[in-house]
C-alpha cells in the first residue's frame, strides 16, 4: 500500500519535468519568426511605402492574416511565389477586409481585389501566374489611388546590388 503513493509521486514528478519543455516548444525559433521587408508601390499618385511581413514557409502562407483583428495602414503581408504560379486566396477565418494585389513577374499589379469580405470562402485569383500576392488593409489601395498596372518592388532595391534573396527589384 505504501508503494502506491510513492509511485504516484514519481509519475507526477515525471510529468512536471516535461512541462517546461512543452512551454519552450511554443516559442518560435529564428526560422519560424516573421521576416519583414520594406515595400514600395509606384503609383500615379506617388510612391507608397509599406513594411510588410513575408510569409515564407508553407505554414506561414496557409495562416496568412487569419485571426488578426487589425492591420496598420502602412503594413501588410507578402506571399512570394517562387516559381511564379497561379495563386488562389480566400478569406476563411480572416476577421478584417483586405485588398489583395497580385503582382506580375515584371513588378506590375496584374489584378487588385479590393475589400475582400471577411470569412468569405470565394476564391480570389488573377487567373495567371504571379510573382507574389500582397495583402493590405481593406480599402487602403483606393485611399492611396493604387491601381492595376502600378509597379511594386520590395527589399533593399535602393542599393546598387541588392544582396538579400528576398528582394524583388524588377527594372
Amino acid at each position: 500500500m505504501k508503494r502506491l503513493p510513492l509511485l504516484f509521486l514519481v509519475l507526477l514528478s515525471a510529468c512536471s519535468q516535461n512541462a517546461p519543455k512543452a512551454e519552450n516548444a511554443s516559442i518560435p525559433t529564428t526560422a519560424q519568426r516573421a521576416a519583414f521587408l520594406p515595400l514600395v508601390i509606384h503609383a500615379a499618385t506617388g510612391d507608397h511605402r509599406f513594411t510588410v511581413e513575408v510569409a515564407l514557409t508553407e505554414k506561414q502562407q496557409e495562416q496568412g492574416l487569419m485571426f488578426r483583428k487589425s492591420l496598420d495602414a502602412d503594413s501588410g503581408m507578402l506571399f512570394p511565389m517562387s516559381p511564379p504560379r497561379t495563386a488562389s486566396f480566400w478569406m476563411k477565418n480572416t476577421l478584417i477586409p483586405l485588398d489583395m494585389l497580385f503582382v506580375h513577374t515584371d513588378g506590375s499589379i496584374a489584378f487588385l481585389k479590393a475589400n475582400a469580405a471577411p470569412y468569405s470562402r470565394e476564391p480570389v485569383s488573377a487567373g495567371i501566374p504571379v510573382a507574389a500576392v500582397l495583402e493590405l488593409r481593406g480599402g487602403r489601395a483606393a485611399e492611396l489611388g493604387i491601381k492595376e498596372g502600378d509597379r511594386v518592388d520590395w527589399g533593399d532595391c535602393d542599393r546598387p546590388s541588392p544582396s538579400n534573396p528576398l528582394n524583388f527589384c524588377p527594372r
